[in-house]
Formats: structure tokens, sequence, C-alpha cells
């Protein structure tokens, strides 16, 4: 089994209802620990509460990180 637990979150609202959230979560299992980086879009529930639309993962090293977010910024 497999626990998720969120280590720090920030958000980018955008449009009426949406939002990016980048976050480092951690794994849990009987084996050890994982860090990594997750960016997931979301939106508002009526209530408040968050729903999920979908989620990616992104690779721990650092230097991978990098020419992703040099990606990004390209476009």
């Amino acid at each position: 089994m497999v626990e998720f637990e969120t280590i720090e979150a920030e958000e980018v609202k955008f449009g009426r209802n949406n939002f990016i959230e980048v976050s480092r979560k951690k794994a849990v299992t009987d084996a050890g620990e994982t860090e990594f980086v997750s960016i997931a879009r979301g939106f508002y529930l009526p209530d408040g509460e968050k729903g999920w639309k979908s989620s990616i993962t992104l690779p721990s090293e650092k230097e991978k990180r990098d020419q992703i977010a040099n990606l990004i910024l390209k476009y």
C-alpha cells in the first residue's frame, strides 16, 4: 500500500474556477519513501472543496526539472 503526503503546495488560479497546483509530495511504502514534484490541474466545487482533472509527476533529478521548466518558458 502507498500513502501520499503533501510536503508543500502552491496554487495558481486561472479562469473562473480553475487552478494549477505545484507540490512536493512523498510516497511512503513499507520499502521506504520517495519524494517527487507533482503538477495537478483542478477546479473548485460549489462547496469550496477541490476537484481534480489531471496530474503529472516530474522526475526527481533537478537537471530534468530545469529542462522541463525551460521548455515551458520557451512556449
